[in-house]
């Protein structure tokens, strides 16, 4: 049975199980999508791609008509940071930056994770950013542990930025209008993660709570705008941005990635 503490879902081991398994679908779709993403193909072509991926397994894409978003993966190229619309018109070319997000519900239980993918060999800048948001990532990931509190995780995830700063020679900007979000039931509940700020407040960490932790690091401004279509996020200044997500578990055994590939 769900629990409630806080506003915070707390399941059981069988329903992170079952979370788990909404996770190896999200998982499947952006291995096919990151293997896709190629020069020539068009963002429809990734979402198309996506969606049946997801029914194929007997989920629904969780996206998908989500407050009206019309389609099953949120595509956001270069400058974009977030909520990119996929179109038929926006085709991928060597020396784009890609980050795909993907949802799925099944049975009820949702996952949700993203990925940035550089199309054809990339720069060396776009390369390190991408890498600096991952790491950002399982810095997160590696603080969310029974006991902690919320704001450990964002404090992880700043000091890998800031160590990510110092080693690649830039200061990369950590987006501040967006952050994770519990999971479970539903895509986004409590509680709301920044990806920055100081530790020990917040909600103490439990196990069977929920969270998808995901950075979005710019090369420049740590400000957004959002675009006329009412979704897609932009950096003000125009900079790159990568994005990178993981739904995971907190567990008496440590933070488990609910999300990541069978192997």
């Amino acid at each position: 049975m769900l629990k409630r503490g806080r506003g915070i879902e707390i399941k059981t081991r069988g329903e992170l199980e079952a979370m788990r398994a909404a996770g190896i679908v999200v998982a499947r779709s952006l291995a096919l999508m990151a293997e896709r993403a190629a020069a020539g193909v068009s963002t429809a072509e990734l979402d198309e791609l996506a969606e049946q991926t997801i029914r194929d397994a007997g989920a629904v894409p969780s996206f998908k008509g989500y407050h009206g978003f019309p389609a099953s993966i949120c595509a956001s190229v270069n400058d974009q940071v977030v909520h990119g619309i996929p179109s038929r018109t926006q085709v991928l070319a060597d020396g784009d930056l890609i980050s795909i997000d993907c949802g799925a519900i099944l049975d009820g239980w949702h996952g949700d994770a993203a990925v940035t993918v550089l199309v054809g060999p990339g720069t060396d800048s776009d390369r390190k950013l991408s890498e600096a948001t991952r790491a950002s990532m399982h810095a997160g990931i590696e603080a969310a542990v029974v006991g902690a509190r919320l704001t450990d995780i964002s404090f992880a995830i700043e000091s890998s930025v800031l160590r990510s700063d110092e080693a690649d020679g830039v200061e990369y900007g950590i987006v501040t209008d967006y952050g994770g979000h519990g999971i479970g039931t539903q895509m986004h509940m409590e509680p709301f993660l920044p990806n920055f700020g100081k530790p020990g407040k917040g909600p103490r960490l439990k196990a069977g709570m929920a969270i998808a932790i995901e950075p979005m690091l710019t090369l420049g401004t740590d400000q957004t705008k959002e675009l006329d279509d009412g979704w897609t996020v932009i950096t003000a200044d125009g900079t790159r941005a990568a994005h990178w997500e993981h739904s995971i578990a907190i567990t008496d055994d440590g933070p488990w990635i609910l999300t990541a590939p069978e192997d």
